[in-house]
C-alpha cells in the first residue's frame, strides 16, 4: 500500500476520533462551520486532516510538543490551507 494513503487514513482516523470524543471541541465546531458553509462531510474531514498533518509535521520537525492553540488557529483558517512551522 502507498505510504501516503496510509498516512491519509491515519489522519482521517484522528479526525474521526476527535469528532467522536468531542475533543478538542474546536474540531467539531470547525466541522459544523464548514458544513454550514456548503462543504460536504468528506471534504471537511479531509480539510481537518490537513490541519492534523500540519501540526504533526511541525511537531516532528521542531521537536516541540503538540500545540493546541496553533492547531485551533489552523482550524480557524479553513478552508484556507493550514500553515506548518518548518
Amino acid at each position: 500500500m502507498d505510504p501516503r494513503a496510509i498516512l491519509k487514513d491515519q489522519f482521517l482516523q484522528i479526525v474521526d476520533q476527535q469528532l467522536k470524543d468531542d475533543d478538542p471541541v474546536h474540531t467539531r465546531v470547525t466541522f459544523e462551520r464548514l458544513q454550514a458553509a456548503g462543504h460536504n462531510k468528506e471534504t471537511v474531514r479531509l480539510m481537518i486532516a490537513q490541519c492534523v498533518a500540519a501540526e504533526m509535521r511541525t511537531v516532528m520537525i521542531s521537536g516541540e510538543p503538540f500545540n493546541a492553540a496553533r492547531y485551533a488557529q489552523n482550524l480557524d483558517r479553513l478552508p484556507e490551507p493550514p500553515e506548518s512551522k518548518s
